[in-house]
C-alpha cells in the first residue's frame, strides 16, 4: 500500500477522497484539514505523495510546497486547484509540483497521475544513485541501443545510463541541445533500450510543416461536412504502440502545444473534425534546439506544458563542450562513409586531425558528419588531408584551428574585432541576439559590427 497524505480544509472533499482511495486498494490515506499540522504530519512519517490543496486559510498550499523544496523534502506533490486557479496551480510547478488537478477531480485521472508520480520519485531515486563516476559503456543493460553514439567524454556517458534508467519507464522525455547534436539519434536509443523496442518508431520535425495543416497532419481528420476533406489517421495513430519523436515542439502553436499536452498526461485526443475522444497507447519523446525556460519563450510556449517536459529532460552538450569525442565520431563517421560507398580509407592525417579539433563546430555532430562525407567523396588516397576539404570548407575552418605557438601576424584591429564577433556567431550557432549577449553588446551595435543578410541567415 502506498502512504498518500490529503490536504485539505474542504471536510467533505478530504472524506470522498478518503473513501475512493481506500476503495482502490492501491492507498493509504492520511487526512489533514488544518494547513498549520501539515509540517508535523510530513516529520512524523514517510509519505509516497502528497494530494495537496492550494487555496486553505492559515497556510496556503504554495507556501506549503515552498517549505517543502526548501528544507529538500522531495516527496512528490500533486496539487489540487479550482478551474479558476489553473495560473496558480502552474505556479506550484514552478517550485517543484509533480501535476495539478482541477476540482471536481476525475478519479480515472487521479489514480493516473498519482501512481505517474510515485513512479517519477522512484525513477528519480534509482538515478540519483548512480555513482557519480567511473561509469562506462560496458555497464549499460542495453549497450547495443547505444551502439551509434560512439561517444567516449564521460558526461555523455552519464548521459547515456540516465536516458537508459528512463527507457525503462513509459513517461514522456524532452530532450534538448543545439542543432545537429543527436536529439533523434538519443530517442532512438531510449526507444531500443525500452518495452517498446519491437514496435515502431516514428520521428516528425514539426518546423518543416505549416502550422495550419499540422493538426490533421498529426492527429488525423474526420470527413468533413462537404465531403472534400477525407477521413484520415494521423501519424498519433501509426505510431500506436511505439515510440514517436517530436523534433522541434517550439515551433507548434500554443492551441496544438495544449492538445499535445492532454496526450502526454493521458494518451486522449481527437482528429480534426471531430469531438469524438480517442485514446492511444504511445510514448512521447519530443525536443527543441532552444532552453524553452529562457523569457523570450514565456509567451509563444505553454508554461504548463513546459513544467510538464522540464520534469524528464535530457540537455545535450554541445560538441565544442566535449573535445574528446570528436576523434571518435570522425572515426565513425569515416567508417560508415566508406561502408556506403565502398572506399578503403585508413584514416586521417595529423593536420587534418589538428584542423577537426580546433573548430567549435556550431552545427555539431551533424556538420562534423557532412565535412567527413565531403572529405571522403573528394580524397583520391588512403588517407584524408585538408586538401580533400573545399575552400570554403577550409576557409571556414581554418581561423579556428590556430594553435599556441603560432608566429604573430600583424593585423588591423577592426578585422580582428571582426573575427571574434564571427566566431561568437559560429558559437552561437547563427544565434545574433544571444551572441550579442555573450560579447555583453547592444543588438544594434553587433549589426553594425556585422550587418545582417539582406534575406535569410547570416552565415
Amino acid at each position: 500500500m502506498k502512504r498518500i497524505l490529503i490536504v485539505d480544509d474542504d471536510v467533505a472533499v478530504t472524506n470522498y477522497l478518503m473513501v475512493f482511495l481506500v476503495q482502490s486498494g492501491i492507498f493509504e490515506p492520511v487526512v489533514v484539514n488544518d494547513s498549520r499540522e501539515v509540517d508535523e504530519r510530513l516529520a512524523g512519517g514517510f509519505f509516497d505523495v502528497v494530494l495537496l490543496d492550494m487555496d486553505m486559510p492559515n497556510v496556503s498550499g504554495i507556501d506549503i510546497l515552498r517549505f517543502m523544496r526548501q528544507r529538500g523534502d522531495a516527496t512528490p506533490v500533486v496539487v489540487l486547484t479550482g478551474v479558476s486557479d489553473v495560473e496558480l496551480a502552474v505556479r506550484a510547478m514552478k517550485f517543484g509540483a509533480f501535476d495539478y488537478l482541477t476540482k471536481p477531480v476525475d478519479e480515472e485521472k487521479l489514480l493516473t497521475v498519482l501512481e505517474a508520480a510515485i513512479e517519477h520519485r522512484k525513477l528519480q531515486r534509482e538515478i540519483g544513485e548512480l555513482p557519480a563516476s567511473g561509469l562506462t559503456r560496458q555497464d549499460l543493460v542495453h549497450a547495443a541501443a547505444f551502439e551509434h553514439l560512439p561517444m567516449r567524454d564521460p558526461v555523455m556517458i552519464g548521459l547515456f545510463h540516465r536516458a537508459e534508467r528512463l527507457a525503462a519507464s513509459d513517461l514522456s522525455i524532452f530532450i534538448w541541445g543545439e542543432s545537429g547534436s543527436g536529439k533523434e539519434a538519443l530517442a532512438r536509443a531510449i526507444h531500443n533500450a525500452s518495452p517498446r523496442r519491437e514496435k515502431p518508431f516514428m520521428a516528425i520535425e514539426a518546423d518543416t510543416l505549416d502550422p495550419a495543416q499540422f493538426p490533421a497532419f498529426f492527429f488525423g481528420q474526420e470527413r468533413d461536412w462537404s465531403g472534400a476533406l477525407k477521413e484520415s489517421a494521423g501519424v498519433l495513430e501509426r505510431a500506436d504502440q511505439g515510440t514517436l519523436f517530436l523534433n522541434s515542439i517550439d515551433a507548434l502553436t500554443i492551441p496544438v502545444q495544449t492538445r499535445l499536452k492532454r496526450v502526454i498526461q493521458t494518451g486522449e485526443y481527437y482528429r480534426e473534425n471531430s469531438t469524438i475522444i480517442r485514446s492511444v497507447d504511445v510514448r512521447m519523446i519530443v525536443a527543441s534546439p532552444h532552453d524553452l525556460t529562457q523569457p523570450e519563450y514565456a509567451e509563444s510556449f505553454s508554461q504548463d506544458l513546459l513544467y510538464h517536459l522540464m520534469i524528464n529532460s535530457i540537455k545535450i552538450p554541445p560538441l565544442r563542450e566535449r573535445p574528446d569525442d570528436i576523434p571518435v565520431l570522425a572515426e565513425h563517421f569515416l567508417a560508415e562513409e566508406c561502408a556506403k560507398t565502398g572506399r578503403r580509407i585508413k584514416g586521417f592525417s595529423r593536420e587534418f586531425c589538428d584542423l577537426l579539433m580546433g573548430y567549435s563546430f556550431p552545427r555539431n555532430a551533424q556538420e562534423l558528419q557532412s565535412i567527413v562525407a565531403l572529405a571522403v567523396a573528394n580524397e583520391e588516397t588512403d588517407t584524408i588531408t585538408v586538401d580533400s576539404l573545399s575552400s570554403y570548407v577550409r576557409e571556414r575552418i581554418a581561423p579556428h584551428a590556430a594553435k599556441d605557438g603560432a608566429p604573430f601576424v600583424p593585423r588591423r584591429l577592426d578585422n580582428v574585432v571582426r573575427e571574434h564577433v564571427e566566431r561568437m556567431l559560429d558559437h552561437c550557432g547563427g544565434d545574433r541576439e544571444r551572441a550579442a549577449r555573450e560579447l555583453g553588446i547592444e543588438t544594434r551595435e553587433f549589426d553594425r559590427l556585422i550587418p545582417p543578410p539582406a534575406g535569410g541567415d547570416y552565415w
